[in-house]
């Protein structure tokens, strides 16, 4: 799994991602509902995730999980605004 520091939203996207809005979802079922959605996914899929804060606990946990078979790429990362970040599984 790339850092976040490192990924940067591509010139053209080589997927079309699946949206996942975890706003909507409540909070102590989040990160089950996440890695079930990231679980559903092949490789070559991707996740477009869309959350009120940036999420470092619940990357931490994919890394652990899924190692560097996804890819985390911010494409909206800002203060006081919604974070929105692609998950692309790589193998």
């Amino acid at each position: 799994m790339s850092t976040p520091a490192d990924s940067t939203p591509p010139q053209t996207a080589a997927y079309t991602p699946y949206p996942f809005d975890a706003r909507a979802i409540a909070h102590r079922f989040r990160h089950s509902a996440i890695f079930g959605a990231l679980d559903a996914l092949e490789a070559g899929e991707a996740m477009r995730f869309v959350n009120d804060h940036d999420p470092i606990p619940l990357l931490h946990q994919m890394q652990q999980r899924y190692g560097d078979r996804i890819d985390v790429i911010y494409q909206q990362r800002s203060d006081g605004g919604p974070v929105v970040i692609d998950f692309v599984v790589t193998a």
